[in-house]
């Protein structure tokens, strides 16, 4: 009968001779939850000057529509009231849509410049941990080559 080979012993002999370096691997995880970090921190704050800006925008409509809804002498003087409020709701709309584009364009230059850095950062570190990984893969391929 023919005996089966244990590939377990082989198995770790080879992994053995090729060492892996896990402080790459922490790096990478630590890099990737500070630019994690750095993004949230740029979308809570466009969601809290978003959500001041809405409040904002509520509270100055209901006061209009104060004015709006007040008692009027003449007839003619609920149009003149229903016609300010349009024209100062279609200014303040106008007004606050701009605010958020702006809000939603800091996000978003925030967000490309935080992307563009941490490639920077990865490439370099990616590039490091190649040439380390390689050397240390020589260095242990000529080592089991010579035994």
């Amino acid at each position: 009968m023919a005996n089966t080979q244990d590939f377990t012993a082989v198995m770790k002999d080879m992994m053995g001779a090729f060492p892996v370096d896990t402080k790459s691997v922490e790096d990478a995880f630590k890099t990737q939850a500070a630019l994690n970090e750095k993004l949230s921190t740029a979308a809570l704050s466009a969601a809290e000057k978003s959500s001041e800006l809405s409040s904002k925008w509520t509270k100055d409509t209901l006061a209009k529509l104060g004015e709006f809804t007040k008692v009027k002498d003449e007839p003619a003087d609920y149009a003149k009231a229903l016609s300010d409020f349009a024209s100062a709701s279609a200014e303040t709309a106008a007004e606050n849509m701009a605010a958020f584009a702006e809000i939603a364009k800091k996000l978003q230059t925030e967000t490309v410049e935080l992307m563009m850095a941490a490639g920077k950062d990865m490439t370099a570190e990616a590039s490091s941990a190649v040439q380390k990984a390689a050397k240390d893969a020589t260095t242990a391929a000529k080592k089991a080559a010579a035994k």
